[in-house]
């Protein structure tokens, strides 16, 4: 594709950190040059697509936005998250150099809270396992029982829209709903707020659904697994980076965990091999707690209206 500066009429450009956008994503912005980075790109390979065509926006969708990578995009306006979580874009270094960060808050909001509701159900009824032992040729219901949801204690870790939507669900299922979040405001009534310690005294499971940052990385460690009931679950479809992952395995090959669910990773993609692979105990999935077919759309076009809309507004400040 040509250079964003090549000629006086050439389209300003927006690089997707990504191989694909929603078609109504793309229709919204089909008065600028996108440009896809592909399925699994890296800084480096940003960094040469921004020397080439010198974006002023992205969408990001993969990869993280270095300081580096910033510098390499003079004309850069806006990063835009595809997504809920800015944790992979250097926000000092945007807000040093005058970069508006954006995210698509609550767009996939009922995409995870559901994945959140599969693992926490799979991990209590053992679907996983009952379905591999029926494969293999076994009836295990005179030896088997499963965990009963209704009257127990779920902890929830973040009440944001995700957290907000799954503890609907867990209220309807009959769960006790406890939460720990100093930012949320005017809760509904099935939710209770608590302190920390608390959630990890009385929680049956925990839930995790806030951002990752400097303060509450490895939150969940060996020292706040000890402070939970013995046999908890454990299910985060937030950020891997909140879990201390050796300890995390430790505690599930003690007992003290009974089941982890977990849809994100300290390092993605997962490496392999991996402590928690072929462990008993853990359900896992590739982060996909909010690709669906209708998160998909929602991201893509909440992404591309706060771009434009950044877009929009530098335009305007700059003088005739």
């Amino acid at each position: 594709m040509s250079a964003a500066h090549s000629t006086p009429n050439t389209k300003a450009v927006i690089i997707v950190t990504a191989a694909d956008l929603a078609p109504q994503a793309v229709e919204l912005l089909q008065d600028y040059e996108l440009v896809y980075a592909g399925k699994t790109p890296q800084v480096p390979d940003l960094i040469a697509l921004a020397r080439r065509h010198d974006p002023v926006a992205y969408i990001v969708r993969y990869s993280s936005i270095t300081a580096e990578l910033m510098d390499a995009s003079p004309s850069l306006k806006v990063i835009s998250k595809h997504g809920s979580g800015t944790d992979t874009i250097d926000k000092p270094a945007a807000a040093a150099r005058g970069i508006e960060v954006t995210a698509a808050v609550g767009a996939n909001a009922a995409a995870v809270a559901e994945q959140a509701l599969a693992l926490l159900l799979a991990c209590a009824k053992a679907v996983v396992q009952l379905n591999a032992r029926m494969h293999a040729g076994h009836w295990d219901k005179a030896t088997h029982k499963s965990l009963e949801l209704g009257g127990r204690t779920v902890g929830l870790i973040g009440l944001g829209a995700i957290g907000q939507r799954f503890s609907k669900m867990c209220d309807a299922i009959g769960m006790r709903v406890i939460g720990f979040d100093p930012f949320a405001k005017n809760l509904p009534s099935y939710i209770q707020s608590v302190d920390l310690a608390t959630l990890w005294r009385e929680s049956d499971a925990i839930s995790l659904h806030c951002p990752l940052t400097a303060d509450n990385r490895q939150m969940l460690n060996a020292a706040t697994l000890a402070q939970c009931k013995q046999g908890v679950m454990v299910v985060n479809t937030a950020r891997g980076g909140l879990i201390d992952e050796p300890a995390l395995l430790a505690a599930v090959q003690s007992g003290q965990v009974s089941m982890a669910g977990l849809d994100s990773f300290a390092v993605e993609p997962m490496a392999a091999p991996h402590i928690f692979h072929h462990q008993p105990g853990f359900i896992l999935s590739p982060h996909i707690g909010g690709v669906t077919s209708d998160a998909y759309v929602n991201m893509g076009v909440t992404s591309a209206r706060n771009t434009l809309a950044v877009l929009q507004k530098t335009r305007s400040a700059v003088p005739a």
